[in-house]
């Protein structure tokens, strides 16, 4: 964008922005009984007696069974209150019938007939995003040592997919060919690996990356960050409050500020952990104020203990992801490919135990 054009661009994107945020009002109040019928756009986090869903932006706490999965239609039924449902009530469960619903719980299904936990949680929520399944001890423990990101589908992953599949489709296809087929393939797996913020923030940018190659154009990533944050609060308003948009766009920002002079300081760390370290940390610098004012505190050790698992990833991405195509059409071989990524998974399990309390 150039000159005048980029100018009103900009202003015309902050007036939807703080249009759509001034209309948006919810017509819910506190104390209202009220029915909601919504698609399960979130995974739902289980505990031990119970499940946390998230239906049209009001989180709910319901009994554990029946299980709902991300993509079910789900009618509630509770008492507003603060963002939330007081005392909610599951009426009636319509189960996600969608090709890619399925074949996200076919892959858990298969990661979960493989290996024990929490291994088999883990390989799904770094590949896919579930966090479903994931053990609650286990879950509070990556919150303590600040690696829970770590185990959610991220804008890592969506880079990962968008580079296999250029390459992938380069390979029979010509480049005006194979940019619109990774282009839908992008936004196939953020669906499997279900619509959270940083998924979505990933596969915009990623979009954007993409279509300036289709036209020959340069692609400016802060331009990108942006038009992306603006995109997504103009559809839906409740992001601006979303904890995974603020930290997915702050540590994004905070990587392209200062990740090349991180990298100046951290030159004497072991190259194993050295690309860990200085993401994490300089990750940390915007991420950090946000999780003091959310939490109270942060773990102040999150950057080398972060350092020391994020190696790791995307071994454990590629891995997940190759085996869970493979265990779809021939089980055996998925297995044996996926039995490689245990000695990954240990190394992570071991560090997250380690200096957790």
């Amino acid at each position: 964008m150039k000159g005048r054009t980029r100018y009103v661009v900009w202003i015309i994107l902050t007036l939807a922005v703080v249009a759509r945020q001034t209309v948006s009002t919810s017509q819910l109040e506190d104390g209202q009984m009220v029915r909601i019928t919504g698609r399960v756009s979130l995974e739902p986090i289980r505990y031990e007696t119970s499940q946390s869903i998230n239906i049209l932006g009001l989180r709910a706490f319901v009994p554990l069974y029946p299980e709902v999965n991300y993509g079910d239609m789900v009618v509630v039924e509770g008492v507003v209150e603060e963002g939330r449902l007081q005392n909610p009530e599951i009426i009636k469960i319509k189960r996600a019938s969608g090709v890619l619903y399925k074949l996200r719980n076919r892959i858990i299904a298969f990661y979960q007939s493989v290996l024990p936990e929490p291994h088999a949680s883990l390989v799904a929520g770094v590949t896919i995003g579930s966090r479903g399944g994931m053990p609650p001890a286990f879950w509070d423990k990556l919150k303590e040592t600040g690696t829970a990101h770590v185990v959610v589908a991220s804008g890592m992953n969506v880079t990962l997919v968008s580079g296999f599949l250029i390459n992938l489709f380069i390979a029979f296809f010509s480049r005006r060919k194979a940019i619109p087929m990774a282009f839908l393939g992008i936004w196939g797996y953020s669906v499997i690996a279900g619509f959270d913020a940083p998924i979505i923030r990933a596969a915009i940018m990623g979009s954007f990356a993409l279509s300036a190659q289709a036209l020959g154009r340069i692609y400016y990533a802060w331009n990108a960050l942006f038009l992306s944050a603006g995109g997504m609060l103009i559809y839906d308003p409740d992001w601006l409050y979303d904890l995974g948009f603020l930290l997915s766009f702050s540590a994004t920002a905070s990587l392209m500020l200062f990740q090349a002079k991180v990298d100046r300081y951290v030159r004497y760390v072991p190259s194993i952990f050295r690309e860990g370290f200085s993401t994490s940390l300089a990750a940390q610098i915007g991420v950090a104020p946000i999780l003091y004012l959310t939490f109270g505190g942060f773990n102040i050790l999150s950057p080398v203990i972060n350092a020391m698992v994020l190696w790791s990833v995307g071994p454990v991405t590629s891995i997940g992801m190759f085996s869970g195509m493979i265990g779809l059409v021939a089980p055996q071989l998925g297995r044996y490919i996926l039995y490689t990524v245990y000695p990954l998974t240990s190394w992570f399990v071991y560090v997250v135990e380690l200096f957790s309390k």
